[in-house]
This record gives C-alpha cells, sequence and structure tokens, in this order.
C-alpha cells in the first residue's frame, strides 16, 4: 500500500512540475506576441492599437505582454550616433502612454494621468536627443578648431621632409584620435546619464520596477 501510495505521490509531483511548465511555455508565447506587437506598432502606428491589443490578454498573462512591449520600444530610445527620427520618437510616445495607461492600479509614478505624463516625457526626451546632436556638433568643430594649430604644424614638418604639400586626416593621427576621444566621451557620458534618468521615470510612470544595475 505504501508503495502505490508512493508512487501516486511521485507521479502528482510529475504532472505538477508538467504544469509549472507548461504555464512558462505560454508565458514565453506572450512574451514573443508582445515583441511582435511592438514590431508592427513600429512599422504602422495607425494600424495597432495598443491599449486593445493589451486589454485582450488573459490577466494571468497580461503583464508578460505589456512588459515585452514596453522593452522593446524602450530600447529605441538612444542618444543618436548621427541622425535622428523625432516621429519615431513621437510614435513611441504614444505607445508608452498606452502601455502605461494599461498599468495595474499600484503605488508609484504608474496611475492616474500617467499615460499623458509618459507621452510628455518622451517629447521631452526628443528635444534632448535633438538638442545633444547639435551639442555633438559644436564639440566636435571646437575641438578641430582647437587642434588646427598643431595640425598645421605637423604637416609644414612632413612637407619639409618630403618634399610637396602634405594634407593629414586630424582623425589619422593618434594623438589627435586620443583628444578627441577623451572630450567626445566626456560629452555623451553626461548626456547618457540624464537620458538613463528620464528612462527610469519612464519605467516607473508605465507601472515597472527598474532594473538594479550591478
Amino acid at each position: 500500500m505504501a508503495m502505490i501510495k508512493s508512487a501516486l505521490e511521485l507521479a502528482l509531483e510529475r504532472t505538477k512540475n508538467l504544469e509549472v511548465d507548461e504555464a512558462s511555455i505560454e508565458a514565453g508565447r506572450i512574451r514573443t506576441e508582445g515583441r511582435k506587437t511592438a514590431g508592427k506598432f513600429l512599422g504602422n502606428a495607425e494600424a495597432v492599437d495598443l491599449a486593445a491589443a493589451i486589454a485582450a490578454i488573459g490577466a494571468q498573462n497580461r503583464e508578460h505582454f505589456r512588459k515585452s512591449v514596453f522593452e522593446v520600444l524602450m530600447a529605441q530610445i538612444q542618444l543618436p550616433s548621427s541622425l535622428f527620427d523625432a516621429e519615431k520618437l513621437t510614435i513611441i510616445g504614444s505607445g508608452l502612454g498606452a502601455i502605461a495607461s494599461m498599468a495595474p492600479a499600484k503605488g508609484g509614478l504608474a496611475g492616474a494621468g500617467a499615460d499623458k505624463k509618459a507621452t510628455a516625457l518622451v517629447q521631452q526626451i526628443s528635444a534632448f536627443l535633438a538638442k545633444y546632436l547639435e551639442e555633438v556638433k559644436r564639440v566636435e568643430q571646437a575641438i578641430r578648431s582647437q587642434w588646427a594649430p598643431k595640425l598645421k604644424e605637423k604637416q609644414r614638418q612632413m612637407a619639409a621632409r618630403v618634399g610637396h604639400d602634405v594634407h593629414l586626416d586630424p582623425m589619422a593621427d593618434p594623438e589627435f584620435a586620443a583628444f578627441y576621444k577623451q572630450n567626445f566621451e566626456a560629452l555623451r557620458a553626461n548626456y547618457s546619464d540624464a537620458l538613463e534618468r528620464a528612462k527610469s521615470e519612464l519605467t516607473a510612470l508605465c507601472g515597472f520596477e527598474q532594473e538594479q544595475k550591478e
């Protein structure tokens, strides 16, 4: 009898584990669906109602879906390297507003008006990123102007050695490249810190907790 009971308990334990696995598989499927929905939204925002898409997911998996959409949209908010698409940021802002509007009622910044606050914050970030690109151009010009006398002297010395005029690419000069990198990275670090603070506030507005970085 004891053997039968033990076998039954073992079978039940295995079934329990199977149910957990099935729940995990379903959550993974929902997260994948969320990423796909976010991609469709970025491709054609007018064709995707994010709030309705979130509401259509069962309560058990709704947060998996909502967070997956959120992560895809947030990943698009980065310091630009050269080009900046303000229209895309507007779309992202409307999407994050929809996500914030569907946040479960709880403490923190998420709550009444969180959707409008999130949209407005993204608009501020858009202006901030445009300013960053302008600042990059200004700093680059200042660096090149400051380095110009030294570059001309190097070109003069080299021309004297080879017997004809020489034009040097500043970025090919290790000394200039190191000077440029030092100044540019300081600028980027300052803007990156400010952007991360804004993204942390967006995370809270959308009802998520900021993940701690080690």
